[in-house]
């Protein structure tokens, strides 16, 4: 965690898709601080939606008032930029398998960053953007750490191997961040700092988070992967660590730029391992790991968004990237990996989103 920040209470923030997973704990950190935050959602009057972050206002310093908007929709988030000296642009879709990979990531990923972008633009008073983007707008495959120039991947590294059609979530993510440094660099009345991801994992604001993340714990949990997992390598890091990013991002006087942020590199048969080791057989864990041979062949049999291609290139090749700029210019230490699973999985366990099948 960082250091605390001497945090500017005079006006408030805006925090875009704020019922997202990362969001959740962003507007915690943002709340908790004392700042007032303008919540942009798509229904406000959606009592289910936001009723977690409502919540937060009622035990902390700050407060937060609800907007509607639209990532499609010109001008949608006018109204709840109005007085904000600080922008977290944190909506963008999280999901790997769509009808359609324009429609579904590519046009609400790149629309929605120029629409919320042009908006600060336009807005009096704003200094400050921050994008949510990802690792994954640094590379497409973990065998693209070839074409590095220092054998990791770092913040100067843009991906250039995804595309429509293989891995068009990080497609997505690269063209939107592609476009929030190029609106960015056409004007000097705020600035853009992007926070990097990879692979978010820890306990959300709300236990009932649509994010990937927790559809995939529930499936290493319920049985889905009992056949066991392939050593597909990633980097690993806690929403909490996440959400403090961007407030270091928005806040800390040496931030600028790009981000990566990670705690370590992981693979997904270790998430397994590490879930066994503290749940021991109440849950349907994978209790092995699949070759790459037989994850090659039958991988998009079991889950239509893993591809031949994804396993050629990244199971059984290990992540390898240097989060030392966020570290540094931060002074920042990671939480423990291991026990952001533990905390996540307790959490699907308390909300009855996964069941034991012993005692």
């Amino acid at each position: 965690m960082a250091s605390e920040l001497d945090v500017p209470l005079s006006s408030p923030v805006l925090v875009t898709g704020a019922t997202g997973y990362v969001a959740g704990w962003v507007v915690e950190r943002l709340v908790r601080r004392g700042l007032t935050v303008h919540a942009a959602v798509r229904d406000p009057e959606n009592e289910s939606k936001i009723e977690h972050l409502a919540a937060l206002a009622e035990r902390l310093p700050g407060d937060v008032r609800f907007f509607q908007a639209d990532l499609l929709e010109p001008d949608s988030y006018a109204d709840a930029m109005t007085g904000c000296s600080t922008v977290f642009h944190t909506a963008s879709p999280f999901v790997l398998t769509v009808e359609d990979a324009q429609r579904d990531l590519v046009d609400p990923a790149v629309r929605g960053t120029r629409n919320v972008l042009s908006t600060a633009s336009a807005t009096p008073g704003v200094t400050r953007v921050v994008v949510t983007s990802s690792c994954v707008a640094v590379f497409g495959d973990n065998t693209d750490v070839r074409y590095t120039k220092t054998g990791v991947f770092t913040e100067d590294d843009w991906n250039s191997t995804s595309s429509l059609t293989h891995n068009p979530y990080a497609y997505s993510k690269t063209l939107a961040e592609r476009e929030a440094w190029r609106i960015a660099s056409d004007q000097n009345s705020w600035s853009l700092v992007t926070v990097n991801p990879h692979f978010v994992f820890g306990p959300g604001v709300s236990p009932r988070s649509s994010s990937h993340s927790f559809h995939f714990l529930r499936q290493l949990g319920d049985g889905t992967f009992r056949s066991g997992v392939p050593a597909f390598g990633v980097a690993m890091v806690d929403v909490r660590d996440v959400a403090e990013m961007h407030v270091n991002a928005a806040f800390h006087p040496k931030a600028e730029g790009r981000y990566l942020t990670f705690a370590q590199s992981f693979s997904v048969d270790r998430i397994a391992s590490v879930l066994r080791a503290h749940f021991g057989d109440r849950f349907l864990f994978p209790k092995r790991r699949i070759p790459k041979p037989a994850a090659w062949l039958f991988g998009p049999l079991a889950d239509s968004s893993l591809t031949r291609k994804a396993i050629s290139r990244n199971v059984g090749v290990e992540w390898k990237g240097d989060n030392t700029k966020s570290i540094r210019d931060f002074d920042f230490e990671y939480r423990s990996i291991e026990t952001s699973i533990v905390e996540m999985f307790e959490q699907l366990i308390e909300s009855g989103q996964v069941k034991a099948v012993s005692s």
